[in-house]
């Protein structure tokens, strides 16, 4: 098969679909494997790298796009990636197209391309395995950011996350103990905030709850999110429908009555964002404020870390890119559940996509 790893155009998205090493794998299966020119560089992958490992560098997107079967990409393409894509072929990467725009579903389905959503493998026990490093790094990098943005001169609070004696900690809210809510709570707790987790899942909390003795865990209903809304310093969204949009759980009312100048982390905002007061921001204005509280809304956190992503992606994507790649899509969706379950579009028609309306 022919597969094409283009250079990411979306602003500070400095990952890469595909690294040397995946590349190498690829190659010893016998598959040609173009790349875009410093498609990796700011992953710390050189050109000269790619080419020891097997790959043809290219220096036009166009040909990256046209000339292959299959395209990894990490972030969604823009219209005009999509425009080159080759009637019939297959793109694969974090595509969260129930936040897209219709007019680029329509064209996927005009084209007939198999769109194969990372975020949707998922597993028989529930497990969404490609997805993981991106939550982990997001829910890690959560505690970070909301220990920045609490900063007076940030327009936060002025609140140290772990107090010092005589002056307690920050009280962080985490909606959600998946993947991204645990990483989260982890980080959050190794920085001595005072953490509490929602969830509908009490196999969840109960995890959760054996981290010690500064977690509290609640169901999660919208009287306890209304309550915890109200003393939350940082209030952190960590929700997450495979395949659909995020719910929405935080209402404007319940951030007119946060604390003034609280934070607000949205890492739903991929799928919509689970705080009505969300909006997608970029690293270069990652936050605004709103109703007197801080939001930040960025949807490639990870893309700044692009070196520990992008292997962390590699490492747990590879068995299904090279299933995909030695079998063909249509095989390879038919012998793994896994894969059926990321299809969105094929063969001009919708498949797992929850948000759609003609």
């Amino acid at each position: 098969m022919n597969i094409g790893i283009p250079k990411e155009r979306r602003p500070f998205e400095y990952r890469v679909g595909l690294s040397p090493a995946g590349v190498e794998i690829l190659r010893q299966e016998e598959h040609i494997v173009l790349v875009e020119h410093e498609a990796g560089i700011m992953a710390g992958f050189t050109d000269e790298t790619y080419e020891q490992a097997g790959a043809r560098i290219v220096y036009s997107t166009e040909e990256v796009y046209g000339r292959v079967d299959l395209v990894l990409k990490v972030s969604r393409p823009t219209e005009e990636e999509m425009i080159y894509m080759q009637p019939g072929s297959a793109l694969a990467g974090l595509l969260h197209l129930p936040s897209a725009r219709q007019s680029r579903i329509k064209l996927l389905l005009d084209k007939k391309i198999t769109a194969i959503a990372w975020e949707q493998i998922q597993e028989a026990d529930g497990s969404l395995p490609v997805l993981r490093p991106s939550s982990q790094i997001g829910g890690a990098m959560a505690a970070e950011v909301a220990a920045r943005l609490l900063h007076s001169d940030q327009g936060g609070r002025g609140i140290l996350l772990g107090g010092i004696p005589g002056v307690p900690p920050a009280e962080v809210v985490i909606l959600g103990a998946g993947t991204v809510g645990t990483y989260a709570a982890r980080a959050f707790i190794g920085l001595g905030a005072h953490v509490t987790v929602l969830d509908k899942d009490i196999n969840s909390l109960q995890r959760i709850s054996e981290y010690g003795m500064n977690v509290v865990t609640m169901l999660s209903t919208e009287r306890n999110i209304m309550r915890c809304c109200e003393f939350a310093d940082a209030l952190i969204g960590a929700v997450l429908v495979p395949g659909a949009r995020a719910p929405l759980l935080v209402s404007r009312e319940m951030v007119r009555k946060m604390k003034s100048r609280s934070v607000i982390i949205d890492l739903s905002i991929d799928e919509g964002g689970c705080v009505e007061t969300s909006r997608p921001t970029t690293h270069d204005r990652p936050s605004y404020i709103e109703e007197n509280v801080v939001h930040y809304c960025v949807p490639n956190m990870p893309g700044i870390v692009a070196r520990t992503a992008t292997h962390g992606f590699v490492n747990v994507a590879t068995p299904y890119i090279l299933q995909i790649a030695n079998l063909g899509v249509e095989k390879a969706m038919a012998e793994n559940p896994a894969i059926e379950m990321a299809i969105n579009t094929y063969q001009g028609e919708i498949r797992h996509l929850s948000l759609w309306s003609s």
